[in-house]
């Protein structure tokens, strides 16, 4: 009997899982097997992402076997388009399905008008799926403009649905025997007794399907700034600004992948420029307090999604925007008292120590301070061996006073 592979996809739809999914379907064709099975557990995702794997699945040349489970696993949002997508629907039992009203981004008229045209075009296309499965297409319908969703035996008496099965296994046996129609073409699974087989996500996918996270992108957008502005504050540190610059391309490759608002990047940015200006100009802390708060607006306005699965989380933004003014005021901080400071290397950095003078000086002679020999002169008249403070430079000389 031919192979059968089984995949997993738990999580949000993103193009790394819509990448991992096409290669998948790609894998079992090119290794013989009679189907594959995706067993889906998904809160929804991206739009494009979704249409990009409900083509491949309808273009497939083996049989796609659509599985929501685990018991407790939902195809929500796009997942509801992907399992309708499948030849062969099953849901394992205390699941449910539904909800697929697309976002919509923005407010006013303008969006308005074209939320409801995202709308139209998501109904037609959830419709035409549905038909080409022989599935309910008027539930379709209220999935995309009422969002209604449903538990297993509802989707199963309402025809959206083959069946209800625990587990894989029993969805293979179930399956033997069964007849599945593609373009003009017939094939009949031989299932029964065949142990699947597993493909797994490559790391490279995982990857980029970690930083797909709204919370991971946002972290590496921060990790990023900091590497930047410590390489600013800091220059020639080198490792501080390569690490920061490998942060910030990875963030704005995943933030390029989500509904971001720029409005909010840009308060991130100009957060940045703040604290960075606090180092330059004295403002008493009113810049760094101004930074703060535009750090903070911009974390909540970053990622644009009335979605919870697709927004930045306040228990990632609440500590990263504490973590960040704490970062930034340090470092502003130790920035000016360095520039207040004394200088503390070559004849500058002297003033203020103690020598010992190792010859007569009047008014120019030598003195020795931490060992080393400097030319000194001064206003009064120092016998050697008499103890001397620095209290200044003058022509390349150090100017000393006798210690009385």
């Amino acid at each position: 009997k031919a192979p059968v592979y089984v995949i997993e996809v738990d999580g949000i739809i993103n193009p790394a899982t819509a990448k991992f999914i096409i290669e998948s379907i790609d894998q079992a064709t090119e290794k013989g097997a009679q189907c594959l099975i995706v067993q889906l557990d998904t809160p929804g995702g991206l739009m494009e992402s979704m249409r990009i794997i409900v083509k491949k699945i309808l273009t497939a040349n083996i049989p796609i076997i659509v599985y929501v489970g685990p018991q407790g696993a939902r195809a929500a949002s796009a997942g509801v388009f992907i399992t309708m997508s499948a030849h062969i629907a099953v849901m394992a039992p205390s699941t449910h399905i539904g909800a697929a009203h697309p976002v919509s981004l923005g407010e006013g008229k303008e969006s308005k008008t074209m939320s409801e045209k995202i709308v139209n075009d998501t109904v037609s296309y959830i419709k035409t799926i549905a038909k080409t499965r022989g599935k309910n297409a008027d539930w379709g319908e209220k999935a995309v403009t009422k969002s209604v969703s449903v538990t297993e035996d509802e989707a199963l008496k309402l025809n959206v649905i083959d069946f209800i099965s625990p587990d894989i296994q029993d969805i293979l046996t179930r399956i033997d025997g069964k007849v599945v129609k593609f373009d003009g073409m017939t094939r009949t699974l031989l299932t029964k007794g065949v142990k699947p087989r597993s493909i797994q996500m490559s790391w490279r996918y995982r990857f980029l399907d970690i930083i797909s996270n709204p919370s991971i992108a946002y972290i590496l957008l921060m990790l990023g700034i900091y590497g930047i502005f410590f390489e600013l504050s800091t220059p020639g540190a080198i490792l501080p600004g390569v690490v920061g610059g490998i942060f910030l391309i990875l963030a704005f490759f995943a933030l390029q992948m989500l509904p971001i608002n720029f409005a909010g990047l840009a308060l991130i940015l100009f957060a940045m420029i703040l604290f960075i200006a606090e180092i330059k100009v004295v403002s008493h802390g009113l810049l760094s307090v101004g930074g703060v708060i535009s750090l903070f607006l911009g974390s909540l306005m970053l990622i644009e999604s009335p979605t919870e699965y697709m927004r930045i989380s306040l228990s990632v933004i609440i500590p990263a925007v504490l973590v960040s003014a704490a970062f930034f005021i340090f470092a502003v901080t130790m920035a000016i008292r360095a520039r207040l400071s004394k200088p503390t290397t070559g004849m500058e950095g002297l003033i203020g120590e103690i020598g010992v003078a190792t010859t007569t000086i009047a008014p120019e002679g030598k003195v020795s301070i931490h060992g080393e020999f400097w030319n000194v002169n001064t206003d009064q008249t120092i016998e050697r061996g008499e103890k001397v403070q620095v209290t200044g430079v003058s022509n390349l000389k150090l100017k000393v006073k006798k210690i009385e």
